[in-house]
């Protein structure tokens, strides 16, 4: 069984509660968690002000965003992460998908924010749950669904996400926007497969709650899919392709 830590934490472009953009603050929040993986959202990776690449060089992660612009998804990770693909939700959202190995077993990660308007929610939702996303018959490792969900009341998405995933354990005060007084759980996790989460975390400290409108969730997750993977360069010369299992 594999162990990994993973937060998500939207950092509103690193602006704060005082109305003031601050890297370091969100670099604080994030180095007290001890995540070895970030799925942020919206970040700015445009080159004036790469905020992705400043809180990469100081945590001293390697950054994977995706296309550039001024609020996206991006991932910082201690570990090297495979297949970066972006996926264009509709609205200003999207998902970015990337897949990781750890001792020998493979986690499908999926970073999004989705809308807060209902029916644009809702049909993002079910795009997610598609045949082009989480509905892919090629996805066949344990996945890791997680952001900010977009949503301040139980609504008809929500129940296609808990019927399509199994929604992570969150504690028992889940709240984590706005940051200055968290009543709705926004940001949180799905999963699918072969996963067990052994901790879950918000961070509620007096920075964590200037630092951005966001409180961010940590989970602590074990990957017990008992298949191993082969990675291509390992092969033997003959060039034949083993599938997992």
């Amino acid at each position: 069984m594999t162990t990994i830590r993973v937060m998500t934490y939207n950092i509103q472009r690193c602006r704060g509660g005082d109305g003031r953009s601050d890297p370091d603050r969100i670099r604080e929040v994030i180095a007290a968690g001890a995540p070895d993986i970030v799925a942020l959202q919206q970040v700015s990776t445009l080159p004036a002000q790469n905020q992705l690449q400043q809180l990469g060089e100081r945590l001293g992660m390697h950054c994977y965003p995706g296309l550039p612009g001024p609020a996206g998804n991006a991932f910082l990770s201690y570990h090297p992460l495979r297949g970066i693909q972006e996926f264009d939700l509709g609205g200003d959202c999207s998902v970015l998908r990337a897949d990781v190995d750890l001792g020998g077993k493979r986690l499908h990660l999926f970073n999004l924010r989705l809308e807060t308007t209902p029916r644009l929610r809702r049909q993002q939702i079910d795009y997610l749950l598609g045949p082009t996303l989480l509905g892919n018959r090629c996805l066949t490792c344990p996945t890791l669904v997680l952001g900010d969900f977009g949503d301040l009341f139980w609504g008809p998405g929500n129940v296609s996400l808990n019927m399509g995933l199994r929604r992570a354990p969150r504690p028992l005060w889940h709240g984590t926007y706005p940051s200055r007084f968290p009543v709705a759980g926004r940001d949180r996790a799905y999963l699918k497969g072969d996963l067990r989460i052994l901790h879950t975390a918000i961070d509620r400290h007096a920075l964590a709650r200037e630092a951005s409108s966001h409180l961010p969730l940590t989970l602590t997750l074990q990957i017990i899919d008992p298949r191993n993977y082969l990675r291509l360069e390992k092969l033997n010369r003959n060039r034949m392709e083993i599938a997992p299992g």
